[in-house]
């Protein structure tokens, strides 16, 4: 039997409500977990940097075949393990920026200064909050020392912060 008033499903304003009420919530675990996720890849970045800076920037700098300038990363891997035959087992698995790396670019880069003496590795950075820890130093440079700097201009990540290892 059906009963005159008894209503099958779920009116149109209750599905508006109960889309309206996912919506906030999806808004609010995005805010939540924007700057979370931002730093983990900053966080993988270091790591990245720290590994591979500790071979590249070592006792003395990698000076590349086309000399003094900078590079991306990728643009070294062939070059670097000819060079260094240890460095070829991690050429294989070339970490990337976790965000705007990919086959053809690293988002990691090198540079090495005029004199061939000094040289650094960085990756721009997302989350804008990092601590500045190498002050007035404007752009990613060789011979700076290791840290975070604030660059005149935003790199790939739209951001102007960076992390650096160098010496």
């Amino acid at each position: 039997m059906h009963y005159k008033g008894h209503r099958k499903g779920f009116t149109l304003i209750e599905i508006l409500v109960v889309v309206g009420i996912i919506a906030l919530l999806t808004a609010v675990a995005y805010v939540a977990f924007g700057g979370t996720l931002r730093k983990s890849r900053d966080t993988k970045r270091k790591y990245d940097l720290a590994q591979i800076g500790r071979f590249v920037v070592s006792s003395e700098c990698y000076v590349p075949n086309a000399g003094a300038g900078d590079y991306d990363l990728k643009d070294l891997a062939s070059e670097l393990s000819v060079k260094y035959p240890p460095f070829a087992q991690l050429v294989k698995s070339l970490p990337k920026d976790p965000k705007i790396g990919n086959e053809s670019v690293s988002g990691y880069r090198y540079v090495v200064s005029d004199d061939m003496q000094h040289c650094a590795m960085y990756a721009n950075l997302e989350n804008e909050k990092e601590p500045i820890t190498l002050a007035g130093i404007n752009a990613p440079t060789a011979g700076a020392g290791t840290g975070v700097l604030q660059a005149a201009h935003p790199g790939p990540n739209n951001t102007a912060i960076y992390y650096q290892i160098g010496k």
